[in-house]
């Protein structure tokens, strides 16, 4: 007899809002979990009887295809996911969106399955499945009502075309989906090489842009630029960094500035390391710069946009905190160590880290690009920085793991040069003033919710 799931989660918008959210380019996306993503590999259709999608799923130290076809379809109402091949015996997925007037509805996932083996299968995964998916669909319907109450502040009645580079990076491999379920019509700006659909193309290296095919969007972000954690700063590197995002930026703003039909609004990211090592000093958007490599490429990344703001475009620069996400950046390095319980205090322990959640990074963006009253810098953080020992902390109890071995500062600059001082050692205690003024609400303010939400804890 097949096992049943049942999970609920109140929405707020009118159902056909939630019902067109699920059906829009980046709805899987954005449901993804990030602690163990499972990978697209095709899809064929919509969410109508017939559709297919063909996915990869991790089981153990190895991935196997699953195949789901949608059944069930009731437009604006109900669709459903069944397997044709995978993991299971048997899986039915029912999504139910009822109406709770006019301008909420409730959001059923139900469930009938059978894992393999039989009563074997039952006794050694029953309860390990369950407990799984308890996880994931409580992330999902956080998720879900989290991007719907973004929409229906931000996107509702004002659909753009918008330029996004750097799309397959870490937050804009979240911002497109975030916007394409939102409505807007999103193009990527890659480099010739890519296999994006729809894409324009450019070469930053080489100054080359397609500029022919920049016209007429309503507005750009642009995130490309190299990581700046990825590998030791020897001075190849750094010239890296800083070229890859002062070159970049100006090459784009001054095509976008010679155009007849220039976009309305360009977000521009940058980074908190404008402001250097600051100790506990408070810090705003009206601080001044920091002494040292990374201030010195934040001030010139940001003055590369001049030339759209003389055209009369108005420019955002998004300077990004550290950005949590179990799928890249400074927590997925942190991730197994921990694990591992040899997770610790970085050096004293005492500089701050100003982080933010990738799903208030990816909506402050969204917020930016909607709202007329922000430019100029824009402190994208949560608003509760804290502490590397605060963090260590949370970290560990998030994890039940102990946080007993600490890097002390030599062995930190041992093992990663010169940029242990920028990025591990270095403390700034920034705050989100503009957001905040111009009406930002975060989805994560506090570090430990965000995390038991990054990797599926709570």
């Amino acid at each position: 007899m097949p096992a049943e799931f049942r999970q609920s989660v109140h929405l707020p918008v009118p159902a056909r809002e939630a019902f067109d959210w699920h059906a829009r380019p980046g709805a899987f996306e954005r449901l993804n979990p990030p602690w163990d993503p499972v990978r697209l590999i095709s899809r064929n259709g919509g969410l109508e009887d017939g559709g297919r999608v063909a996915f990869a799923v991790r089981l153990g130290p190895l991935r196997r295809r699953w195949i789901a076809e949608h059944r069930g379809f009731v437009d604006g109402r109900q669709f459903q996911d069944v397997q044709v091949r995978g993991p299971f015996a048997e899986w039915e997925h029912t999504h139910t969106i009822l109406p709770e007037g006019d301008s909420a509805c409730e959001l059923h996932d139900e469930i009938r399955y059978r894992l393999p083996a039989g009563a074997l299968g039952r006794l050694l995964g029953g309860r390990l499945t369950e407990r799984q998916l308890l996880r994931v669909f409580r992330y999902r319907h956080r998720t879900t009502a989290g991007d719907l109450a973004a929409h229906a502040k931000y996107s509702r009645g004002r659909a753009m075309r918008i330029l996004v580079s750097g799309s397959g990076g870490l937050v804009g491999s979240q911002l497109c989906p975030l916007l394409t379920t939102g409505g807007h019509d999103v193009v990527p700006l890659t480099r010739p090489a890519s296999k994006a659909e729809s894409a324009v193309h450019w070469d930053p290296a080489a100054g080359t842009i397609d500029r022919d095919m920049l016209d007429g969007f309503d507005a750009v972000v642009h995130l490309a630029g190299e990581n700046i954690g990825d590998k030791r700063w020897s001075a190849k590197q750094k010239a890296n960094i800083r070229n890859s995002r002062v070159d970049g930026t100006k090459l784009l703003c001054e095509t976008l500035a010679s155009l007849d039909r220039p976009p309305k609004t360009l977000v521009c990211a940058s980074a908190i390391g404008y402001y250097g090592d600051r100790g506990d000093e408070t810090l705003d958007e009206s601080s001044p710069p920091g002494e040292g490599f990374l201030p010195e490429v934040c001030r010139d990344w940001e003055a590369a946009g001049e030339p759209a703001r003389e055209k009369g475009i108005r420019v955002v620069n998004a300077r990004f905190g550290v950005v949590l996400s179990p799928q890249g950046g400074a927590l997925a390095k942190m991730l197994f160590p921990f694990k591992m319980c040899a997770g610790g205090v970085i050096g004293g322990g005492k500089q701050f880290w100003s982080w933010v959640a990738l799903d208030d990074v990816i909506t402050a963006i969204l917020h930016a690009l909607t709202t007329d009253a922000l430019s100029g810098p824009v402190n994208v953080v949560a608003p509760h920085p804290v502490t590397n020992r605060e963090f260590t902390k949370t970290l560990g109890r998030v994890l039940g793991r102990p946080t007993i071995l600490p890097m002390p500062a030599f062995l930190a600059r041992l093992a990663f040069g010169e940029m242990a001082d920028d990025l591990l050692l270095a403390g700034a205690r920034v705050l989100p003033e503009r957001l905040q003024e111009t009406g930002y609400e975060f989805r994560f303010p506090e570090l430990e919710p965000a995390l038991r939400h990054l990797l599926g804890k709570g």
